[in-house]
């Protein structure tokens, strides 16, 4: 397998030693799903992961695109992941979301 283009880091609120979790699983029910169908009907060389907490939970659910080291914050609909991945797709982050 090929190193891909870029790298789509999805925060799922994972933490250590028991710790309550944040917002950013609780709000991203079938996202991934969604984020991978969309990646591949566009033919994107993205690898998407599953992360710990980024902690940023104010600005949840976060998603970073990599090496590009875009940051999006309240991405919760299937409308923003459209919009980040047509900015993606344009060589832009989209200003919609990001954080920063």
């Amino acid at each position: 397998m090929a190193i891909p283009e870029r790298q789509i880091l999805v925060c799922q609120s994972f933490r250590v030693g028991g710790d309550p979790k944040g917002v950013c699983f609780k709000q991203t029910d079938g996202f991934l799903q969604y984020l991978e169908e969309e990646i591949l009907a566009r033919g994107l060389d993205i690898l998407v992961t599953a992360t710990g907490c980024m902690k940023l939970c104010e600005k949840g659910p976060v998603m970073v695109v990599q090496p590009d080291n875009w940051w999006f914050g309240g991405v919760n609909s299937e409308e923003a992941i459209d919009a980040i991945l047509d900015g993606i797709e344009a060589g832009e982050a989209c200003p919609d979301y990001a954080i920063g």
